[in-house]
């Protein structure tokens, strides 16, 4: 299996974009000061995150955070219709698919 990487992921936000959906499962609460789970995990489609000093962390996406620095860890997602990948890191966990054919 190959290794999956930010440039991965960049590659599959890229060819995606237009079909691309997202599902928060957790993220950080400042309320309790760590990683709480979201109670609306459904899937939903992507928008443009529009606030540039974000893009790097976001990768233009609104809802998605990575932290960057080998400190994201990725893996292949393939559930419920949906194929894609989990993002997992100190902020929280989402993951990004495009709906199954």
């Amino acid at each position: 299996m190959k290794k999956i990487t930010r440039t991965t992921i960049k590659s599959f936000i890229k060819n995606n974009f237009d079909d691309l959906y997202i599902s928060t499962r957790s993220r950080f609460n400042g309320m309790i000061d760590c990683v709480d789970r979201c109670h609306d995990q459904s899937f939903y489609k992507v928008e443009r995150e529009e606030r540039e000093r974000f893009a790097d962390y976001s990768l233009g996406i609104e809802g998605a955070y990575f932290v960057g620095n080998s400190r994201d860890y990725f893996s292949p997602y393939e559930k419920d219709g949906f194929k894609g990948y989990e993002i997992l890191n100190c902020v929280g966990s989402f993951i990004l698919a495009v709906k199954e054919d």
